[in-house]
């Protein structure tokens, strides 16, 4: 049997997995967040537990200089201290100046969302090279992208009024306690007998509680009953969001603003659970919520940041439109589930790569589900720091075929660009190597999954 050739651009010493000591990425965010090894049986996100590196904050979005930058700090996102403490931590790791490419496409991102209506081919095409971070606009792009704004700007203000205003209602339909549901019942209800004085202590009457409202009953209708199976859900998100990035401030800790921060990702997560009932909540989710709730509450428009929760729900719901069949355990041997989008990726690092894959998964028996079970259900968020994830998902949203392909495409270039160590190591290192990622250059690693979207398989 022939094996294919190796295209020469594999082979290059540029796809070395140590990154060049120019590249400063590395030196700002030295605290990588890694997760311990999963077992080689894993089958599900609830597997991985993470260590607690030292706190370093991702670059916080701030406004190009104008005079409305010059206005006191927005609301809501923590004390005066808490932030002065943010920005200590993000200024001392990123003092380096924004690189000239990082300057041109600031300004092309700038004037494309200037107009009045937005060229999306064009935004999506400058937007997967990267938005900068210093340009505080990342958010707006994002909602752009996701298409929870609409190109023309003229209905941006009605659509995100009316968004907002819809999550509004699901939180107060679905996150309330069967005692206000109760007593709101009560409330709407008239009676023509001496029971006022059950009413003034917003309490029903024994002979106008209904059964489906009685807090025992066990019918398949009953509001309590509901209540009590939500609890376990409520329970696992609860643990899963206080395990949410620990070593950052915005999400972890005791202060009142990190605790706020929290109740919005559970508000959100059993909102999604409750309006999915085939889905509901699945461990892992919080990590793909995490980024985009960081990013939005991070926007420089006091209003976006006030209603970052909103807006972070149906974004979230959009980007997981794409996935959701890998949460869906009833669909994990299915064409559509995520054992079938593992085998994709296999087929695709053949296709490139045969070496490899031989390697691999014949000579070293490395099934990817013991890899990229969590690379592909978590979106790469626990295999690099915070801010390359942001960089990655820039070009996974911008893909206007879906991130999908385009996942399984950074996946892919992530085994060919440690293949030299890959193919040097046993079982057991490669395993290991693969379950816990080295440090690389994310313009490097973006750069080889776009060549294998052009590359033609040799």
């Amino acid at each position: 049997m022939v094996k294919k050739r190796v295209p020469d651009w594999l082979n290059s010493s540029l796809w070395s997995s140590t990154p060049p000591p120019d590249d400063d990425r590395l030196h700002r965010y030295a605290s990588k967040s890694t997760t311990a090894t999963t077992t080689a049986t894993s089958s599900s996100p609830s597997t991985i537990t993470a260590p607690v590196p030292p706190k370093v904050d991702p670059p916080v979005p701030v406004p190009l200089p104008s005079a409305a930058a010059e206005t006191e700090p927005v609301p809501n996102r923590g004390t005066a201290e808490e932030s002065r403490s943010v920005k200590e931590e993000v200024n001392g790791a990123s003092s380096g100046a924004p690189s000239v490419e990082d300057i041109s496409r600031q300004a092309q991102l700038l004037a494309e969302l200037s107009k009045k209506v937005i060229n999306m081919r064009e935004l999506r095409r400058i937007a997967s090279q990267g938005i900068p971070d210093g340009a505080g606009i990342r958010s707006t792009v994002w909602k752009l992208l996701l298409g929870y704004l609409p190109p023309d700007r003229s209905l941006w203000s009605t659509e995100l009024a009316k968004k907002r205003s819809q999550y509004k209602h699901f939180k107060d339909d679905l996150l309330m306690n069967p005692s206000d549901i109760t007593r709101r019942l009560e409330k709407s209800s008239s009676y023509d007998n001496d029971e006022s004085s059950y009413e003034s202590r917003c309490l029903l009457s024994r002979s106008q509680i209904t059964h489906g409202e009685h807090p025992l009953s066990l019918g398949k209708t009953s509001i309590w009953n509901q209540f009590f199976q939500d609890t376990e859900i409520i329970e696992q998100i609860d643990r899963d969001v206080k395990r949410t990035h620990p070593d950052m401030h915005f999400f972890s800790g005791d202060s009142q603003f990190a605790k706020s921060n929290q109740d919005a990702l559970k508000n959100i997560l059993m909102v999604f659970a409750k309006l999915n009932p085939g889905i509901r909540y699945v461990q892992g989710m919080n990590e793909i919520l995490a980024p985009l709730y960081y990013v939005f509450k991070n926007d420089p428009e006091e209003e976006n940041a006030a209603c970052a929760e909103a807006d972070t729900f149906f974004c979230f719901v959009e980007l997981l439109s794409g996935f959701r069949d890998n949460f869906c355990q009833q669909l994990d041997n299915s064409v559509v589930g995520i054992r079938s989008t593992i085998t994709k990726l296999s087929q695709l690092l053949k296709e490139h790569d045969e070496e490899l894959w031989r390697h691999l998964e014949v000579t070293t028996k490395v099934n990817p589900q013991f890899y990229a079970f969590r690379w592909i259900t978590l979106l790469l968020t626990q295999e690099f720091n915070f801010a390359d994830s942001l960089h990655i998902w820039d070009t996974l949203l911008s893909d206007p075929e879906g991130p999908q392909e385009t996942l399984l495409r950074v996946c892919c270039a992530m085994l060919i660009l440690i293949r030299r160590r890959l193919l040097a190591g046993d079982f057991t290192s490669n395993l290991k190597l693969l379950q816990n990622y080295p440090p690389t250059n994310i313009s490097h690693l973006l750069y080889v999954a776009n060549k294998l979207r052009i590359q033609p398989s040799v």
